[in-house]
């Protein structure tokens, strides 16, 4: 199948390279891309720069695709991933703890993968997960929070063969003026949302890190769908 996605960025890229960039990405080092053309004109702009998003298309039969938002994981999966690579703010022993319990029981083997879509930890996305390794909100409130803002899932190539199957097929300008009002108020409404409508509504049953780690909760309990 052939797919068409998207790269957002301050310049034009022809032709991505395989093991350059930031170690320190959501899923380690990888070509971050979207399916969603106004994603990643938004992606690609700063506050006083125009940006490009690059567009390719992508043969994928034959590359195997990790989907972390699929039934077969939970939103503690892709937490764990992004506790390999994304540096996060430990300022107690219950988030180390936390830390710690998910990186041992809910690993995932995403490096033996061609492609990898799930969520994208980005501004206030990444906050939330802080906010759930420090004991501040739920696993539900952790799995809604992802939802708000309407962010939606980053498409990452993360092998040699993946990069080989992908071609350049030309850009579009993003424009500051434009797109970065638009980017801001992502971020901002989805804060509001999960300020208004998340952080500060627990619900009868709701499942806490505390609770996970003193039950020794493992990936198939299911109160963690």
């Amino acid at each position: 199948m052939i797919k068409t996605i998207y790269h957002g960025s301050n310049k034009i890229i022809e032709k991505p390279l395989f093991r350059f960039g930031k170690t320190y990405n959501d899923y380690g080092l990888g070509f971050y891309c979207t399916e969603v053309l106004d994603m990643a004109k938004e992606w690609g702009v700063s506050k006083d720069n125009d940006g490009f998003a690059n567009i390719y298309e992508i043969e994928t039969e034959g590359l195997t695709l990790l989907d972390l938002n699929s039934s077969e994981y939970t939103i503690l999966h892709w937490l764990e991933v992004l506790l390999e690579n994304r540096i996060f703010d430990i300022t107690n022993s219950l988030a180390q703890e936390a830390k710690e319990y998910l990186l041992k029981n809910f690993t995932v083997p995403y490096k033996d993968y061609d492609i990898i879509t799930g969520y994208r930890a980005d501004d206030s996305y990444f906050s939330f997960a802080q906010d759930f390794i420090n004991g501040a909100i739920s696993v539900r409130q952790l799995r809604h929070s992802m939802k708000l803002g309407n962010l939606g899932t980053q498409f990452v190539l993360k092998s040699k063969k993946a990069f080989k199957a992908i071609q350049y097929k030309g850009y579009e300008v993003a424009e500051s003026a434009q797109w970065f009002s638009k980017k801001e108020l992502r971020d901002k409404t989805a804060r509001r949302q999960y300020f208004d409508t998340e952080k500060n509504r627990r619900q009868r049953g709701d499942l806490y890190i505390v609770q996970i780690l003193d039950e020794e909760i493992k990936p198939d309990d299911s109160r963690l769908r």
